[in-house]
């Protein structure tokens, strides 16, 4: 059983784990030991967590989330395999408790009148740097 906070609690048949070996660097060690844990969370099926706090546990999970519905974080840090397991859970952890809290909402803001003014008149000083660099034609110059 995982403890999320005070009213969340994740029952242990929705989690499972298994030791794998893991990938990388470690030499002759890492070829025969499964220190590597992949922890899998039944998010989809789970009674704890609300369809809303589901959704944005989607989202945050990415390509962890599997077509069925499940978490699936895989944790090859350190070379111990408790060690490993403890940093799986807390990034579950982490995620399921970034998706408990509801993002706000983007109230829409005008400009304020100065900032339109600021704008255009740097349009305008812009438009009259372009202009004197265009060419100047023989008939706009009097040779008085």
């Amino acid at each position: 059983m995982l403890k999320i906070d005070e009213k969340i609690t994740i029952k242990s048949w929705e989690l499972s784990e298994q030791f794998i070996k893991a990938s990388g660097p470690g030499g002759q060690h890492v070829n025969k030991t499964s220190s590597a844990v992949e922890l899998r969370f039944e998010a989809e099926k789970s009674p704890s967590l609300s369809q809303i706090v589901k959704i944005r546990l989607k989202k945050i999970a990415g390509s962890k989330w599997t077509k069925d519905g499940a978490i699936v974080l895989k944790c090859d840090d350190t070379r111990h395999q408790i060690r490993n397991r403890e940093i799986a859970l807390k990034r579950l952890k982490d995620m399921v408790r970034k998706s408990l809290i509801a993002p706000k909402k983007r109230l829409a803001t005008k400009p304020t009148l100065a900032s339109k003014r600021r704008r255009l008149a740097t349009k305008k000083n812009r438009a009259d740097l372009k202009s004197n660099r265009a060419r100047i034609s023989t008939k706009d110059i009097s040779f008085d």
